[in-house]
Protein backbone atom coordinates (compact mmCIF):
# COMPACT_ATOMS: atom_id res chain seq x y z
CA UNK A 1 0.00 0.00 0.00
CA UNK A 2 2.76 2.45 0.98
CA UNK A 3 4.67 1.61 -2.21
CA UNK A 4 1.57 2.36 -4.30
CA UNK A 5 1.10 5.72 -2.54
CA UNK A 6 4.77 6.58 -3.20
CA UNK A 7 4.37 5.68 -6.89
CA UNK A 8 1.28 7.89 -7.27
CA UNK A 9 3.00 10.70 -5.34
CA UNK A 10 6.09 10.48 -7.56
CA UNK A 11 4.04 10.43 -10.78
CA UNK A 12 2.01 13.44 -9.64
CA UNK A 13 5.20 15.25 -8.62
CA UNK A 14 6.83 14.63 -12.01
CA UNK A 15 3.70 15.83 -13.80
CA UNK A 16 3.41 19.04 -11.75
CA UNK A 17 7.14 19.73 -11.61
CA UNK A 18 7.37 19.16 -15.36
CA UNK A 19 4.95 22.02 -16.07
CA UNK A 20 7.54 24.75 -15.53
CA UNK A 21 8.12 27.61 -17.97
CA UNK A 22 10.05 30.86 -18.19
CA UNK A 23 7.04 32.95 -17.11
CA UNK A 24 6.32 31.05 -13.88
CA UNK A 25 9.92 30.18 -12.94
CA UNK A 26 10.68 33.53 -11.25
CA UNK A 27 7.19 33.74 -9.71
CA UNK A 28 7.53 30.32 -8.08
CA UNK A 29 11.10 31.02 -7.00
CA UNK A 30 10.00 34.19 -5.18
CA UNK A 31 6.83 32.52 -3.83
CA UNK A 32 9.10 30.12 -1.92
CA UNK A 33 11.51 32.81 -0.74
CA UNK A 34 10.71 33.64 2.89
CA UNK A 35 12.07 37.22 2.83
CA UNK A 36 10.02 38.11 -0.25
CA UNK A 37 6.87 38.01 1.89
CA UNK A 38 8.20 40.37 4.61
CA UNK A 39 6.08 43.36 3.42
CA UNK A 40 3.01 41.11 3.43
CA UNK A 41 3.76 40.04 7.01
CA UNK A 42 4.17 43.69 8.06
CA UNK A 43 0.80 44.44 6.43
CA UNK A 44 -0.82 41.56 8.35
CA UNK A 45 0.66 42.81 11.63
CA UNK A 46 -0.71 46.29 10.86
CA UNK A 47 -4.20 44.83 10.24
CA UNK A 48 -4.05 42.82 13.49
CA UNK A 49 -2.97 45.84 15.56
CA UNK A 50 -5.54 48.12 13.92
CA UNK A 51 -8.35 45.61 14.47
CA UNK A 52 -7.52 44.21 17.93
CA UNK A 53 -5.58 47.02 19.66
CA UNK A 54 -4.28 45.78 23.05
CA UNK A 55 -5.37 42.21 22.34
CA UNK A 56 -3.02 42.17 19.37
CA UNK A 57 -0.13 41.38 21.74
CA UNK A 58 -1.78 38.07 22.65
CA UNK A 59 -2.60 37.40 19.02
CA UNK A 60 0.99 38.04 17.87
CA UNK A 61 2.29 35.78 20.66
CA UNK A 62 -0.22 33.15 19.52
CA UNK A 63 1.06 33.46 15.95
CA UNK A 64 4.62 33.07 17.18
CA UNK A 65 3.67 29.89 19.03
CA UNK A 66 1.74 28.62 16.00
CA UNK A 67 4.63 29.13 13.57
CA UNK A 68 7.07 27.57 16.04
CA UNK A 69 4.85 24.50 16.45
CA UNK A 70 4.34 24.11 12.70
CA UNK A 71 7.99 24.64 11.85
CA UNK A 72 9.51 22.52 14.59
CA UNK A 73 7.05 19.66 14.14
CA UNK A 74 7.70 19.60 10.39
CA UNK A 75 11.46 20.16 10.46
CA UNK A 76 12.73 18.57 13.63
CA UNK A 77 10.16 15.95 14.53
CA UNK A 78 8.70 14.55 11.31
CA UNK A 79 11.54 15.11 8.80
CA UNK A 80 14.15 13.66 11.13
CA UNK A 81 11.92 10.67 12.01
CA UNK A 82 10.58 9.77 8.55
CA UNK A 83 13.77 10.61 6.60
CA UNK A 84 12.10 10.59 3.18
CA UNK A 85 14.44 12.02 0.57
CA UNK A 86 13.33 15.13 -1.24
CA UNK A 87 12.70 14.52 -4.93
CA UNK A 88 15.71 16.76 -5.57
CA UNK A 89 17.88 14.25 -3.67
CA UNK A 90 16.27 11.06 -4.97
CA UNK A 91 18.83 9.22 -7.18
CA UNK A 92 16.10 7.63 -9.32
CA UNK A 93 14.79 11.10 -10.25
CA UNK A 94 18.16 12.76 -10.75
CA UNK A 95 17.67 13.79 -14.40
CA UNK A 96 13.90 14.22 -14.20
CA UNK A 97 13.49 16.94 -11.55
CA UNK A 98 13.35 20.60 -12.51
CA UNK A 99 15.05 22.67 -9.80
CA UNK A 100 14.71 26.41 -9.41
CA UNK A 101 17.74 28.58 -8.74
CA UNK A 102 16.99 28.15 -5.00
CA UNK A 103 18.64 24.74 -5.23
CA UNK A 104 17.80 21.27 -3.92
CA UNK A 105 17.13 22.13 -0.27
CA UNK A 106 18.01 19.88 2.65
CA UNK A 107 18.22 16.13 2.33
CA UNK A 108 14.76 15.22 3.68
CA UNK A 109 11.42 16.62 2.60
CA UNK A 110 8.53 14.94 4.40
CA UNK A 111 6.85 17.22 5.40
CA UNK A 112 7.09 20.73 3.95
CA UNK A 113 7.82 23.31 6.65
CA UNK A 114 6.90 26.14 4.26
CA UNK A 115 3.47 24.59 3.64
CA UNK A 116 2.79 23.90 7.33
CA UNK A 117 3.74 27.46 8.26
CA UNK A 118 1.71 29.26 5.58
CA UNK A 119 -1.39 27.11 6.01
CA UNK A 120 -1.13 27.50 9.78
CA UNK A 121 -0.93 31.30 9.55
CA UNK A 122 -3.59 31.58 6.84
CA UNK A 123 -6.05 29.35 8.72
CA UNK A 124 -5.47 31.18 12.00
CA UNK A 125 -6.12 34.57 10.41
CA UNK A 126 -9.14 33.30 8.47
CA UNK A 127 -10.65 32.15 11.78
CA UNK A 128 -9.60 35.30 13.62
CA UNK A 129 -10.48 38.18 11.32
CA UNK A 130 -14.04 39.52 11.19
CA UNK A 131 -16.22 39.31 8.06
CA UNK A 132 -15.19 42.76 6.83
CA UNK A 133 -11.82 41.16 5.98
CA UNK A 134 -13.28 38.45 3.74
CA UNK A 135 -11.27 39.96 0.86
CA UNK A 136 -8.09 39.37 2.88
CA UNK A 137 -9.15 35.84 3.77
CA UNK A 138 -9.36 35.02 0.05
CA UNK A 139 -5.89 36.50 -0.46
CA UNK A 140 -4.54 34.46 2.48
CA UNK A 141 -5.94 31.24 1.04
CA UNK A 142 -4.51 32.02 -2.41
CA UNK A 143 -1.15 32.90 -0.82
CA UNK A 144 -0.98 29.63 1.14
CA UNK A 145 -1.82 27.59 -1.96
CA UNK A 146 0.76 29.51 -4.04
CA UNK A 147 3.57 28.99 -1.53
CA UNK A 148 2.71 25.31 -1.04
CA UNK A 149 2.48 24.66 -4.79
CA UNK A 150 5.77 26.49 -5.38
CA UNK A 151 7.53 23.84 -3.29
CA UNK A 152 6.50 21.17 -5.82
CA UNK A 153 7.15 23.44 -8.79
CA UNK A 154 10.66 24.21 -7.51
CA UNK A 155 11.45 20.49 -7.21
CA UNK A 156 11.95 20.21 -3.45
CA UNK A 157 8.74 18.51 -2.28
CA UNK A 158 6.38 15.77 -3.36
CA UNK A 159 2.65 16.59 -3.33
CA UNK A 160 2.14 14.40 -0.26
CA UNK A 161 4.79 16.42 1.62
CA UNK A 162 2.70 19.52 0.97
CA UNK A 163 -0.72 17.97 1.63
CA UNK A 164 0.23 16.46 5.00
CA UNK A 165 1.92 19.74 5.99
CA UNK A 166 -1.20 21.66 5.01
CA UNK A 167 -3.32 19.55 7.39
CA UNK A 168 -0.73 19.91 10.16
CA UNK A 169 -0.79 23.71 9.81
CA UNK A 170 -4.59 23.79 9.79
CA UNK A 171 -4.74 21.52 12.86
CA UNK A 172 -2.33 23.66 14.89
CA UNK A 173 -4.07 26.87 13.76
CA UNK A 174 -7.44 25.64 15.01
CA UNK A 175 -5.97 24.61 18.38
CA UNK A 176 -4.13 27.92 18.88
CA UNK A 177 -7.17 29.92 17.76
CA UNK A 178 -9.54 28.21 20.21
CA UNK A 179 -6.99 28.29 23.04
CA UNK A 180 -6.32 31.99 22.45
CA UNK A 181 -10.01 32.73 22.17
CA UNK A 182 -10.60 30.98 25.50
CA UNK A 183 -7.91 33.09 27.20
CA UNK A 184 -9.21 36.35 25.78
CA UNK A 185 -12.83 35.51 26.68
CA UNK A 186 -11.73 34.76 30.24
CA UNK A 187 -9.79 38.02 30.43
CA UNK A 188 -12.41 40.32 28.95
CA UNK A 189 -15.66 38.39 28.45
CA UNK A 190 -15.43 39.20 24.73
CA UNK A 191 -15.01 36.81 21.85
CA UNK A 192 -12.10 37.52 19.55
Amino acid sequence: MLEKINQIDTKLFLFLNGKHNSFFDPIMYWASHKWFWLPFYVFLIFIIIREFHKKSVYILIGIGILITLCDQTASNLIKSSVKRLRPSHEPALQNLVYLSKAGPGGKYGFISSHSANVFGLATFLILLLPAKYNWLKIILLFWAILVAYSRIYNGVHYPLDVIVAMFLGIFYAIIIYFFLNKILITKSNEVV
